[in-house]
């Protein structure tokens, strides 16, 4: 049979057997675990592969695999791949420089201590903003956190869901985030176009929860001096740059080789490390934080391949669109579809991977504006994964502080009131020019 000339066949509810073996992997492992983690996120989009290839009927095993291949190599996969090897590459070249480290001084030293609550999540927007990840902004800011909450009587889940709201919002708009990757490549938009859509969005958000920051902070008695280290202000330039160049429009690919290259630049001319030293940490960076996501993105490409040639996107896309009549629908289906993605997951990254692709049908098909889909499925996946207490986020926080992540939760306000927002953005058809 030649896979290239049948490219899909009737809509085929079975062909979803795969995700249905990968969400079943993870409720077999918090069961008899409690703990997804111990679930590693490639060992179960192998299994689903394997699943796929040997479910998947009418030709030849050889066959089945060329195919599957295929869908690995498809241009939006291999595009993410090369993004994610720069972003992995810039991570590590930035953290092993000390850019993190400086970030977090400048923030310090730039902000009025007098407004703790509402400094640091300013610095926490920040930092996780050019950083492009949650998870790091925590590990740098969550002690930080926590000696704040010790000279003040700002109780320590408080601070810590200060931290974590701060570390979302970058989550959701950083140009270098993996969420914000996956969702435009996804939808076969522009990360530019889409900050435009997502940050009218957020914008509201941020300035209400910081005149709420602001008011807590004045209500406080008690006073604090948070010190910060050492200012080294050129150490801030590559992630300075970065945010510029992004936000100026030019190629994501150019953004993250002139961070390399001005980290290296700075790292060398510092003192920071010697040139082996940079080599070596452009490749933890790639191999380290980036190497897993990677060789799940291909996997799911081609996974999702097998699934759509036998039919399972169109029936899933069938079933889920059935009684909508309005673009107004489509939208809460895309929310819904990415929500649930996520709480089964815990992984905001996976839960785009997977539904990208049926979000990108039903937006095709209703008409939706993918740039406002894409902050749709990155704005609602980043609301879930700021709140659920098994997440790597709030157990991050939790792990260094000594908290357990429930007590974080009641204080989250940022994620809280994202979903919401995000909730009437679709009621209401705002931003209007998008919708």
């Amino acid at each position: 049979m030649d896979l290239d000339k049948e490219v899909t066949r009737h809509p085929n509810g079975w062909a979803l057997l795969p995700l249905v073996v990968f969400f079943l992997l993870y409720i077999l492992t918090f069961i008899f675990t409690g703990d997804l983690s111990k679930m590693p996120i490639s060992v179960a989009f192998l299994s689903a592969s394997v699943v796929a290839i040997v479910c998947s009927r009418g030709s030849k095993l050889t066959e089945r695999i060329n195919l599957f291949c295929k869908g690995c190599a498809n241009d939006t996969i291999m595009l993410m791949v090369v993004i994610f090897i720069l972003a992995g590459a810039f991570a590590g070249t930035a953290k092993a420089m000390g850019a993190v480290d400086a970030s977090v001084n400048v923030v310090l030293y730039l902000l009025p201590q007098k407004a703790l609550l509402a400094s640091v999540f300013i610095a926490a927007c920040f930092i996780s903003m050019s950083m492009g990840t949650s998870c790091g902004t925590i590990a740098a800011l969550a002690p930080i956190a926590v000696g704040i909450s010790s000279q003040t009587e700002i109780g320590l889940p408080a601070m810590l869901g200060v931290v974590v709201g701060g570390a979302m919002f970058g989550d959701n708009l950083s140009f270098i985030s993996d969420t914000t990757i996956v969702a435009t490549r996804t939808q076969g938009c522009n990360m530019l176009d889409k900050f435009k859509v997502n940050i009218q969005i957020v914008f509201p958000v941020v300035i209400a929860i910081l005149l709420v920051y602001i008011y807590q902070g004045l209500e406080l008695t008690g006073s604090a001096t948070v010190a910060s280290g050492d200012v080294e202000w050129v150490k801030v330039i590559p992630y300075i740059a970065v945010l510029v160049a992004a936000l100026a429009g030019v190629n994501v690919i150019a953004v993250l080789v002139l961070g390399v290259v001005l980290s290296g630049i700075i790292g060398l001319a510092t003192g920071s490390f010697g040139i082996w030293d940079w080599t070596g940490a452009m490749s933890t960076g790639i191999v380290s934080d980036m190497g897993e996501l990677i060789i799940v993105s291909l996997m799911a490409g081609g996974m999702f391949e097998l699934i759509r040639f036998n039919g399972g996107i169109d029936w899933l896309i069938t079933k889920i669109t059935k009684n909508i009549k309005s673009k107004r629908k489509a939208e809460f289906s895309i929310a819904g579809l990415v929500s649930f993605t996520n709480l089964c997951t815990a992984n905001n990254t996976i839960a785009l991977i997977i539904s990208g692709p049926i979000a990108k049908k039903i937006s095709d098909n209703f008409g939706l504006d993918k740039r406002k889909v894409a902050s749709l499925l990155d704005t609602y996946s980043c609301f879930v994964q700021g709140l659920i207490p098994y997440g790597a986020q709030l157990l991050i926080a939790a792990g260094l502080s000594g908290v357990n992540p429930m007590e974080i939760i009641p204080y989250l306000y940022y994620p809280f009131l994202l979903g919401i927002v995000a909730t009437i953005a679709i009621i209401f058809r705002y931003p209007k020019r998008y919708s």
